[in-house]
């Protein structure tokens, strides 16, 4: 089996020093790809001059996440695809373990690893943890991180689990099924493609599973952090992209008005916070999805499923109200 480590870069040159090391060091299964979104620093140069055995591949524009990999990953011949953010330092023998998991299981398409936090390794980090869920509304959540509330990693989750979605931090999946769903979608640009596309890989009757015998480190947030109203912006929007686009039936409607009503007290509570560029992310959030409905709706017709996509109906009850603040506990 093949594997292609493809990593997305947009001006990383201080994350590549850092972490492309580890990279290189500990992925002799693998082929390596440096996937360059357009940038306008010496990341590039400082990719040819370093890693000569490195192979770059250049995109003519920043598309963002979704696009950029899109783009990348279109003409690659590899079995597997790890799409690895370029602030995630790996460790010996992380590839072999979900490798032997892709080898073993025809109907597995996509994985994750144990994700932690790089700043602070005894805890799960908060971009996928040990494996990624949503709730009724749509709200993701992941075994070792609900909302803020971050689990320390004492072993609880050294197992292998069926998952809803897996992290677009460290990404596994293979090239056929990536290619038969169509890759990301660009309309999202980035932040939850990843739940987007395991949502189609599910429809499609494809396993994903988290494998906690292979870990990694991650910054997280080195891009765009929790503190940036993109990110927010984002975030909310593509939850209602995601929803319209892949629930099926007439109750969607209902799921998208609730939704966007929680939206509105997440409004409120940014306010009261005083973090009003928040605030007006999730009013422009709401602007561009209605911007975006009609070609969503066109997309609902072919993606919606009947598939049950959460075991949860309210992870912000559970969370909230229940004070049940750890996976183990909903």
């Amino acid at each position: 089996m093949k594997v292609a480590v493809v990593i997305l870069n947009w001006n990383g040159k201080e994350l590549l020093q850092k972490f492309l090391p580890s990279v290189v060091s500990y992925s002799e299964e693998a082929t390596i790809y440096i996937a360059d979104n357009a940038s306008t620093d010496d990341s590039v140069s400082f990719i040819k001059n370093n890693f000569p055995e490195v192979t770059i591949i250049q995109n003519k524009t920043n598309g963002g996440y979704a696009k950029g990999y899109n783009d990348a990953l279109k003409n690659l011949q590899e079995d597997v695809f790890v799409l690895l953010n370029s602030d995630v330092e790996v460790i010996q023998n992380w590839l072999p373990p979900i490798i032997e998991a892709f080898q073993k299981e025809s109907n597995l398409v996509a994985a994750q690893p144990k994700i932690l936090d790089y700043k602070n390794k005894d805890y799960f980090e908060y971009a996928g943890a040990a494996g990624g869920y949503i709730d009724a509304l749509g709200y993701p959540f992941c075994r070792g991180r609900i909302f803020d509330t971050i689990e320390k990693d004492t072993g609880q989750y050294d197992d292998v689990k069926e998952i809803f979605w897996a992290s677009g931090a460290c990404l596994f999946i293979k090239n056929s099924a990536f290619q038969e769903t169509g890759g990301f979608d660009e309309d999202f640009f980035a932040h939850q493609e990843e739940i987007d596309l395991c949502w189609r890989l599910h429809s499609n009757g494809g396993t994903i599973k988290y494998i906690g015998a292979s870990k990694v480190y991650h910054v997280g947030g080195a891009t765009l952090t929790t503190a940036n109203p993109k990110k927010t912006f984002y975030n909310f929007r593509n939850t209602l992209l995601a929803l319209l686009k892949n629930v099926k039936g007439p109750k969607v409607f209902l799921l998208i008005i609730l939704r966007m009503i929680l939206d509105g007290l997440a409004g409120l509570q940014f306010l009261f916070q005083g973090k009003i560029k928040h605030l007006f992310a999730i009013f422009k959030a709401h602007v561009s999805f209605y911007s975006l409905l009609f070609t969503f709706l066109k997309k609902r017709k072919l993606h919606a499923s009947k598939f049950q996509y959460y075991t949860v109906k309210s992870v912000i009850w559970s969370y909230f109200a229940r004070n049940k603040q750890r996976f183990n506990d909903l």
